[in-house]
């Protein structure tokens, strides 16, 4: 079927038409490696895009749609400690954590009838959009788990899986991460654009050689060609049907040289416990006096105790490669002053990022720590982007894992290095150089600006679709 099957005719609308692609990573310097988009920015305009903290994904993307800094929506990070359950959760799904109205809502009550399809942006299950599309693992009865996509109509799952195979999960993250998924994602996007008013559309690919070989490497500056390579025919798509474009990104990546081991100097100095089944050990969050769930370059700390905050900051002020102590003060001047926040954020020095490892031995690692495992690791782990360097058989082991699993039977992708050190890259803090911080690039000169804040951007999109100005308050 071709992309414009099933859509509508552009030029029947006369109501402007947008596709929003976040580019993942993209920044001025790597622009200079992507000719399609520095050519759509010389058409148009770009501009520095200033970010908030934390500079991570869920955190930015829902101040782009909301208008919101993180104290208003309450992404604070890409995963936080929910205190009524007494657990940490990273990349849930629901868009119901996103407080606050959502661009495609607040332009609904200026243009009745939007029609609005995500191709994922985070938060995307629940959401009001019209089309859906978001990664979403089949996990089968028996442990395994087989890559798979949520739908929203569900009939579009088999529509997407027929015409461009099983959404690629395996190199969407994890030691496999590829350029395949984006391309997967171009093309499902080129499928919904031609029946949407505003179409959102996230492609990953930079995040991965990125933090693997650092921002840069050679490799690098080819993930940034085979990106741009790969959005050419979305964009063509866009330019033949009049549509509006804006590329952006959430944040930079840097050079990381330093991981910090927060936790385990809050484990060492009595503050955070675990306990152990069947020899691994596992972070107790409802007996930890403190303990942190990492996220990049910020962490965010939670103490039982509010008797306890000073001296657990003074306590983290004096490790080497923390850079901030953000308390109550800190983070209402950060527009990180939510209850999802902890009770101290910290930011990681350049060039440092925290880990969110625990143990004191690797003998005792939980079995999670070795694996790709998102859901079950109580904070961010870079280092699923590599094969075990120290593991001479790792190559021989994840295939036959893979063998496994192609004949359904359980595997155990025990592949993960503990050790941090292959990492090069990171992200989170507020870029030194605006050269390596995110940026804006738009196709309408008429919208142009020096300089877009990342709480501007819902306005602008509002604009480009029509939706005058102001369209409503936003609360901070």
């Amino acid at each position: 079927m071709s992309p414009e099957a099933d859509g509508r005719d552009a030029m029947s609308s006369p109501e402007p038409r947008l596709l929003v692609i976040d580019a993942v990573g993209l920044t001025p310097r790597l622009l200079r490696y992507a000719p399609r988009l520095r050519a759509l920015a010389e058409r148009g305009w770009q501009a520095p895009l200033e970010t908030v903290l934390p500079a991570v994904t869920c955190t930015v993307q829902s101040t782009f749609l909301t208008g919101r800094t993180p104290a208003g929506h309450g992404a604070v990070a890409n995963g936080w400690y929910f205190r009524d359950l007494g657990e940490v959760y990273l990349w849930r799904q629901h868009n119901r954590l996103v407080q606050g109205e959502k661009v495609w809502e607040t332009a609904r009550r200026h243009r009745p009838g939007l029609k609005v399809a995500n191709v994922c942006w985070w938060y995307a299950m629940g959401a009001t959009t019209d089309w859906t599309v978001t990664p979403r693992p089949i996990y089968h009865a028996d442990g395994r788990k087989s890559p798979d996509c949520y739908t929203r109509p569900p009939e579009l799952h088999d529509e997407l899986t027929e015409e461009l195979g099983p959404f690629p999960l395996f190199n969407y993250w994890g030691p496999t991460a590829s350029l395949a998924s984006s391309e997967w994602i171009v093309a499902a996007t080129r499928r919904l654009m031609p029946r949407a008013d505003l179409t959102l559309c996230y492609l990953p690919h930079l995040d991965y050689d990125l933090q693997r070989h650092g921002p840069d490497s050679p490799q690098a500056r080819r993930a940034a060609r085979d990106m741009d390579a790969a959005l050419a025919p979305l964009l063509d798509d866009a330019e033949a049907a009049g549509v509006r474009v804006v590329v952006l990104s959430e944040y930079g990546i840097t050079p990381a040289t330093t991981p910090v081991d927060v936790n385990r100097v809050l484990r060492r100095a009595g503050l955070l416990e675990v306990y152990t089944q069947d020899g691994m050990e596992y972070l107790d969050p409802w007996a930890s006096r403190a303990f942190a769930v990492a996220d990049h370059q910020c962490a965010h700390v939670y103490v039982r105790d509010e008797a306890d905050v000073p001296a657990v900051a003074g306590l983290l002020e004096r490790v080497e490669g923390v850079d901030l102590v953000l308390d109550e003060k800190g983070r209402a001047e950060q527009g990180l002053d939510h209850e999802r926040s902890g009770d101290l954020v910290l930011v990681a020095e350049p060039g440092a990022w925290f880990t969110y490892y625990y143990w004191l031995d690797d003998t005792r690692a939980p079995d999670f720590a070795r694996g790709v495992d998102i859901h079950r690791k109580p904070g961010f782990d870079p280092a699923e982007l590599f094969l075990d360097p120290k593991d001479p058989l790792v190559k021989a082991r994840a295939a036959a894992n893979l063998a496994r699993k192609r004949a359904g039977l359980r595997y155990a992708m025990n592949v993960v290095p503990l050790d941090p050190a292959p990492v090069r890259g990171t992200h989170g803090r507020r870029a030194e150089d605006p050269d390596d911080g995110p940026l804006l690039i738009c196709t309408e000169p008429g919208s142009a600006r020096d300089r877009v804040a990342a709480t501007e951007v819902r306005d602008l999109l509002l604009g480009l679709v029509g939706v005058p100005d102001p369209a409503g308050p936003t609360p901070a």
